[in-house]
Formats: C-alpha cells, structure tokens, sequence
C-alpha cells in the first residue's frame, strides 16, 4: 500500500495545498504551530475516518469556512484508488472509495490500516483504563469487522441502559422486565468480546516484547496483563447482585466496559516506576507491534505516522530506532514529523535514498 498523493481544502491551517508522496520515508520538517501534525491527522482521517486529536469534525475546518475537504490517491493491491473525506457544517460526513460513497463509515475502517504515534501517547500509560482500551479496541477493529460491530452493538445498548437507569433517577423501584431485556443481549457481548481480546493479546504480545527489545538492549522486561471481570467465576451472577448499585449510580458498573490491560517493566508498574525515555520506548515498542500484528493480519504494510518521535529519547535510542526505520525490507512508507530539522537531517544522512523531505511553514510546502 503506498499514498502518492494527499490534497486538503480548508483543512485545519491548510487553505490548500497537494503534496506527492514517495515510498520509503517521508520527513515533515517545521517548526512548531506550521502544521505539521495536521497533515499526519489528514491522513489519519483517511484511514480511520476521523480525526486523532479533535473528534468534533466541525473543529477542524479552518477558521472561517463551511467546509473540509481531504483528497488523495493510493496504490492498493496494485491498483489507483481514490479515497475523499468532505465535511460541511450542518451536514453529514460524506466519505468516498473511487467515487463510491460509503453507506456506513465504519464499513470502511481496515481498508486502509494505519499506525499513528504522537507526543501525548503517553496518555496510554498515564491516564485510566479507557484509555488503554480504545488503543487496544482501535487496533482489533482495524482488522476484525466481526469485533467492531460487537463494539458497537454494546455502546449502543450501554447507552440506552443507562439513559433508562438515569431516567429512574436512582428509584430502587424499576422496571425490571426491560432491564432484563438489555441484559439478555449484554451479557453474550460481553463474553465474545472478551473472548476476542484475550485472543488478541495473546498474539499480540510476542510483537510487543520483540519490538522493546529491538529499541533497548539491556535487562528491561516489559509485560501486558489483560484483566477482566467477565472471565470470573460467577460473573454473571455478580452482575445482576450488582444492578443495586447500578441504580443507585444510575450507570452500568460491571462489564467488557469497565475492563483494563496492566503496563509493566521488570513486574513493577511503568505508570509508577518508569522514567519517560522507559514510558517513551515503552509506548513506541506497543505502536510499532501494531503495525507489525496488523501486517501479520492484513498480509501487506499499513501506513506508519510518527510524530516528534525523537522527544524524550536520548541519543542512543534514537540511533536504535532510526536503524530500525530504515529497514527497508520492513516499512513501505513512513509518515514522520520533526521540529528541528538539522537533527533528522543529520541522523538520515546516510539514508539519502530511502528518504524525502518536506518543509512546511503556515500550512504550505516551502
């Protein structure tokens, strides 16, 4: 899979502009606030049809407009294809395959698989366990329909169980027929999707303690540790005992929801005890094992998108990583962004044919 060419109208600080891609990697220099990470989100919207860093559609137009448009051409299987988001105030979003609108957007969500790395991933480790489940749920819907559907088919009803608990306004007195009936369809949801996760992270894990490794020699051992409630003995008798609760909270507590995946470094915490060049590769090392089990699952490249990836690291990891990004029997294209652009200038120099620069200032290429 390879992107030629990506075109945006009144997309965030991009009035307009069309850039030509090429294979292998291509470096986005410019200082801060020129729009970088923009065009990285472009094409994140191409992939997932949406944005990484606003999920408001109407927040990315650029300021005064009624519209967005992103445009771009791909080679997918050998064949040219033309993909096209547009989005205009008050209207749907309307997202196109050659000329083909698609009916549902999540129907399109795989077909072009991509991996995004920015500075707040941390956030992945940092913050709860939410978190860390729409990382891990992002991943498996990129390849399995079957468990995006299942996704969303549990949001839905969640949602509606929990508008009815909120409508009862924590009155023990309840309706307990219909609660049954959104019950009856959670409950199996529950159990595929955890099935399904516990399936993934067992595949999943070897790429991850493979991709650390490769971007820290030394005695760090790193480990993910799925956990769910709905795998206990009893569990569903510990979801109806805890419905009282759910009531009185007027939200459902207990779930494939409410489930987490445990980060640590030589047994301990890394949210605790990693230092943030540990967090930083550690967080590195969970994307790139992304890209490598979506390429075991796909049977081709996913597009890779790193953002200021060099922050944080000292200058051994980076010499360890660039060794890594220039493996050219491994990555087909790479999307990459740095601030300073003397430092990827002089760690690339010896990569002159693997790589091409862009130099972007107010939202066009210098």
């Amino acid at each position: 899979m390879k992107l030629n060419s990506l075109k945006l109208s009144q997309f965030k600080n991009y009035q307009e502009v069309k850039i030509s891609f090429s294979e292998g990697i291509n470096c986005i220099l410019g200082k801060n606030g020129m729009g970088k990470t923009n065009l990285l989100d472009a094409i994140h919207y191409l992939s997932m049809t949406r944005s990484a860093l606003n999920s408001i559609d109407q927040q990315n137009i650029s300021h005064g407009e009624k519209y967005f448009a992103i445009n771009s051409e791909f080679t997918l299987q050998g064949k040219q294809v033309g993909i096209n988001c547009y989005f205009e105030q008050g209207k749907k979003k309307v997202f196109k395959v050659d000329g083909k609108e698609m009916e549902k957007l999540s129907d399109h969500i795989g077909n072009v698989p991509s991996v995004l790395i920015l500075p707040d991933d941390t956030e992945i480790i940092k913050e709860g366990s939410e978190v860390r489940r729409k990382f891990f749920d992002s991943v498996i819907s990129q390849h399995d329909r079957t468990y995006l559907e299942l996704l969303m088919n549990m949001q839905r009803l969640l949602k509606q169980r929990n508008s009815f608990l909120k409508s009862n306004d924590g009155n023990l007195k309840i309706n307990y027929n219909l609660i049954n009936v959104y019950d009856e369809a959670l409950l199996p949801i529950f159990r595929s999707i955890v099935d399904k996760r516990t399936a993934f992270i067992e595949h999943f894990a070897p790429f991850f303690s493979e991709n650390y490794a490769l971007i820290f020699e030394g005695e760090e051992v790193p480990n993910i540790i799925y956990k769910s409630e709905v795998t206990e003995d009893h569990f569903e008798e510990s979801y109806q005992k805890g419905l009282q609760k759910d009531i009185v909270l007027q939200r459902t507590n207990k779930g494939a929801h409410k489930d987490d995946y445990a980060f640590k470094l030589n047994d301990r915490p890394i949210k605790k005890f990693g230092s943030q060049g540990q967090q930083k590769s550690f967080i590195i090392a969970l994307k790139l094992a992304e890209y490598d089990y979506l390429k075991a699952q796909k049977g081709f490249e996913p597009l890779l998108l790193l953002d200021d990836i060099f922050d944080k690291l000292d200058d051994d990891r980076i010499e360890r990583l660039i060794t890594l990004l220039t493996d050219s029997g491994r990555f087909s294209q790479i999307f990459m962004t740095d601030a300073r652009a003397e430092r990827s200038r002089a760690f690339f120099k010896a990569h002159d044919d693997r790589i091409s620069f862009y130099d972007i200032a107010n939202g066009a290429i210098q």
